[in-house]
């Protein structure tokens, strides 16, 4: 029999008073009865992009909202975006956390004249803001020529004849409130199939990519420096197009050079150094098909941190970081350079080492990049803005940001190292990209995602030893098979439909933060171990991390799996100041099976107003889910801050 200490007995005492407090406190549950729409404002608002909504706000443009009240919930929820609310309030897991919805309502544009411009925007004659209709009374039109930059919107009415004649003009199907839901709603298991097949997708366009730009480092060398010019800048301003321009072995003190036009500017490996008189950038690529590899830059002007807190205050955050990040000095900037290509150089920077503005299809690779010692000092390893890029097998030592992207949809990062920098991949503005089989260690923040982009993939990676693993903002973001461990938190779960699945969370201080206001994320099929606290959650209501019947591994809890299904028979609380202390307190499990606690469990299930905050897990698996990566980082007693990926040292 285990022997009860003092210090046990006033544990359970406590804990007991909260139990019994938790029990029996009074919620305040929304009568049913008429509902009326408010103003949009007022709502707690979700869904859409900070990039469509601030543009709509600039440009003056249309995007259809909507708004759900629940039974059980005291929020009206906003979403920028009807097709996401549609499939919101399809789920079970809304429906059981906030009871039913007694109303939906959405923009109707049956009497403000809607039309699509030029760009596929939508607009309303004279500027007319629609007004309301509930959504069960409504047409929708959906795959029409309507879109914000994101994609494709949903356009409603509160009349049918409305709806057809606006499909007749701009194209697309009318479809009622109930085919939306229908069509929104996707099980999670299509999701995951359409989420990998999007990571094959963009790994097979960065490996395209990549081997397109194999035939720049092809080219017959047509100039060496110091034999055909004397000069690097001589030998650039003279070499024919599609041809090469080598330079040997030996220190070049220069200002900038400029590649205007497609050639190749190759060197003898990290004995090849250009110099910069420290007062701006080293190498301008200007023209498509450029390329530069085999040599070492140093001499790099510092202005990006000078620029960006000299900036003016009163211009909006978007302008100022484009201006500071992407116009500042850097090792190399390629600028409407596309189908370029930087292979094989190593830099040593106060500001930025590459800048790829506006230069579609590019490829770094093969780099070594080396910033300020100090994160505020220095600036960014690689920085993407404007469009698609591929990074791989590169290294990013100190400075600000490992890689920073703005606006550069569809970019494939992968197989990088980003160590003792502020973020290590830090995405602004930027959907659909691919982060993937990466290695950050040592940062402020492993991975994150900000302005509320959609689509982002973040897959394989490896955090450790950082202040946070990985933050997450925007909506539809696919988080699998990633490691984050020993970091002081490992991952927050914020955002909208996010997924997170697969990923290992162990030996982090706090695992796992559950900040979003409303819980339309998807946790499930992780590992989440041994973590000082495995969940810290306050805000919102209870979270349910389960989906169709499956939910993640917390550990060996002293649970039963009477059927042997895989799963323990009971729910299991993480959050809670009962379920958070099996395994670890010797009373905590005596606590767990009291009357009280069947019953407030009970209740719990039954009552969404009972379930105050937190998180539960209604199927917690009896075995992890990455058995083979779980024991590789336990055996040794604490995860290793060694890893498998490398970037390429030049």
């Amino acid at each position: 029999m285990a022997l009860v200490t003092p210090s046990v007995t006033k544990w359970v005492a406590g804990t007991a008073a909260l139990v019994l407090v938790l029990a029996s406190v009074s919620f305040v549950v929304p009568a049913a009865g008429s509902v009326s729409p408010v103003p949009f404002d007022d709502t707690v608002k979700t869904g859409g992009t900070a990039v469509d909504t601030r543009l709509s706000e600039v440009e003056g443009f249309e995007v259809p909202v909507a708004q759900v009240h629940f039974s059980r919930y005291r929020y009206v929820i906003g979403y920028y975006d009807v097709q996401t609310a549609a499939a919101d309030v399809a789920t079970p897991e809304s429906t059981r956390q906030f009871g039913d919805p007694l109303a939906v309502f959405v923009s109707d544009y049956a009497r403000v004249t809607p039309l699509v411009d030029d760009d596929g925007y939508l607009r309303t004659q004279y500027n007319r803001h629609p007004g309301w209709v509930e959504a069960s009374e409504a047409s929708f039109v959906v795959d029409s020529g309507a879109r914000v930059p994101s994609g494709p919107l949903v356009v409603p009415f509160s009349d049918a004849d409305a709806a057809r004649s606006f499909a007749d003009e701009y194209g697309g199907e009318v479809v009622d409130w109930q085919t939306l839901r229908d069509r929104s709603g996707s099980p999670l298991s299509a999701r995951l199939a359409a989420f990998d097949a999007s990571v094959a997708d963009h790994h097979d366009w960065a490996t395209q990519t990549v081997a397109a730009s194999d035939s720049l480092f092809d080219r017959p060398v047509s100039t060496v420096v110091g034999e055909d010019a004397p000069t690097i800048e001589a030998a650039v301003e003279s070499a024919p197009e599609d041809t090469a321009v080598y330079v040997p072995a030996g220190t070049y003190s220069v200002e900038t050079v400029d590649l205007n036009r497609s050639i190749t500017l190759v060197g003898a490996g990290p004995e090849t150094r250009l110099v910069g008189d420290g007062n701006g950038t080293v190498v301008h690529v200007r023209a498509n098909r450029a390329a530069v590899s085999n040599l070492s830059i140093s001499g790099v002007g510092d202005v990006g941190t000078r620029r960006i807190r000299a900036t003016n205050e009163s211009v909006d955050w978007d302008t100022r970081v484009q201006l500071a990040y992407g116009r500042g000095d850097a090792g190399i900037v390629l600028d409407g350079a596309n189908e370029s290509a930087i292979r094989g150089v190593h830099i040593d920077t106060p500001a930025s080492g590459i800048i790829v503005r506006e230069s579609a299809d590019s490829v770094l690779a093969n780099l070594s990049v080396h910033g300020s010692e100090t994160a505020s000092d220095g600036f960014m390893g690689a920085v993407l803005i404007g469009e698609r890029s591929v990074v791989e097998n590169s290294t990013f030592r100190d400075g600000r940001d490992g890689i920073y992207t703005h606006r550069a949809d569809g970019s494939v990062v992968r197989n990088n190292r980003m160590e003792d920098g502020r973020y290590g991949v830090h995405e602004m503005y930027t959907s659909n990209m691919l982060v993937a089989d990466n290695v950050v260690r040592e940062s402020r923040v492993g991975i994150i995602i900000m302005t509320r982009p959609v689509g982002n993939l973040v897959v394989g990676n490896d955090v450790r030893d950082s202040d946070f693993g990985f933050i997450p903002a925007g909506s539809d973001t696919y988080v699998a098979d990633n490691v984050f461990a020993n970091n002081e938190y490992g991952i927050d779960v914020s955002g909208d439909r996010q997924v997170y699945t697969r990923n290992v969370v162990v030996g982090n201080e706090i695992g796992v933060r559950g900040s979003s206001t409303f819980p339309t994320n998807v946790v499930v099929h992780n590992d989440i171990v041994d973590n000082d606290v495995q969940v810290e959650s306050a805000l919102g209501p209870m979270r349910t991390w389960t989906s169709e019947g499956e939910g993640n591994y917390w550990g060996d809890l002293p649970l039963e799996d009477a059927d042997g299904d895989g799963a323990y028979d009971r729910a299991f609380q993480p959050s809670g100041p009962v379920d958070a202390e099996l395994g670890r307190h010797p009373a905590a499990l005596v606590l767990s099976r009291s009357p009280v606690m069947d019953a407030l469990r009970s209740a719990r299930d039954e009552v969404a107003g009972l379930r105050g905050s937190g998180v539960v897990d209604a199927a917690p698996r009896t075995e992890p889910v990455q058995p083979d990566v779980l024991g590789a980082l336990t055996h040794a007693g604490s995860p290793s801050s060694q890893n498998t990926t490398e970037g390429a040292d030049v």
